[in-house]
């Protein structure tokens, strides 16, 4: 059963090492991803699963022991996901329905997740990665959700992913006016942990809006049907024109 969750936009930008000169720019957004990684820790897990979006084909578990690394943005840092567990026997694999494979790298969403667990110290229950494809439907991602929040008495996730790419005419995805109309209800939804909104997200309007974070959302939601979870948000900026938002679900 699913009994926290922490929702953290997923931009390698949050890693200092990366960030360089402009990593004091994202100081807020890291300390409250802390804050809510602190909050999955007092839930005392039997497990917890670092759920990220994925291009299509990538997606799947990872399992503990996997590795990423920064250096496609120019940074020699690697980070790995939990210590690697003896045996062979992966928890999790049905749950994904994708076997795992120990030697692919994990996703940047994934490794930053990874770096936040490490940043926060993170000892308190096993570790699995889930990469979930971007174009999944709302149906695929309630399905994968369920199966997580089955696979463990106490399950807790670390979901990874941005909000629309389109808040100015900078942003990645240049200016669209109904970006601001998107985040403002997915942060109402991350911060009130409201299941059936996060499941009846337009997926064409946040594929158009470059939502990063709608997949993984709808797999957080899907664990979470009758959870009885409470949530907060705990931060929600649009730097560089995309939307991230930190909430903790418990």
């Amino acid at each position: 059963m699913l009994v926290a969750a922490a929702v953290c936009p997923c931009p390698p930008l949050l890693v200092p090492e990366v960030a360089t000169g402009a990593a004091p720019e994202l100081d807020a957004a890291r300390a409250a991803c802390l804050d809510a990684v602190g909050l999955l820790a007092a839930a005392r897990p039997d497990r917890l699963y670092v759920v990220g979006p994925v291009p299509e084909g990538v997606h799947g578990v990872f399992p503990a022991g996997s590795t990423g690394s920064f250096a496609g943005f120019g940074v020699d840092l690697s980070v790995r996901l939990g210590e690697a567990p003896k045996g062979d026997a992966q928890a999790g694999t049905d749950q994904a329905g994708t076997a795992p494979s120990d030697d692919r790298p994990l996703p940047a969403p994934l490794a930053v997740g990874a770096w936040l667990l490490d940043r926060a110290d993170w000892a308190d229950a096993p570790i699995e990665g889930l990469g979930v494809d971007e174009a999944a439907t709302p149906g695929v991602c309630a399905g994968l959700g369920h199966g997580l929040a089955a696979s463990a008495e106490r399950v807790a996730l670390l979901v990874m992913g941005d909000g629309s790419a389109c808040r100015t005419v900078k942003a990645p995805g240049y200016l669209d006016e109904r970006a601001a109309g998107f985040d403002a209800e997915a942060a109402r939804a991350l911060g009130t942990a409201d299941v059936a909104a996060l499941l009846a997200m337009d997926t064409e309007l946040a594929y158009e809006l470059k939502v990063a974070g709608r997949a993984p959302w709808q797999v957080l939601a899907g664990a979470a049907e009758d959870a009885g979870l409470d949530g907060r948000l705990l931060f929600e900026d649009a730097p560089y024109g995309v939307g991230y938002f930190v909430a903790a679900w418990s």
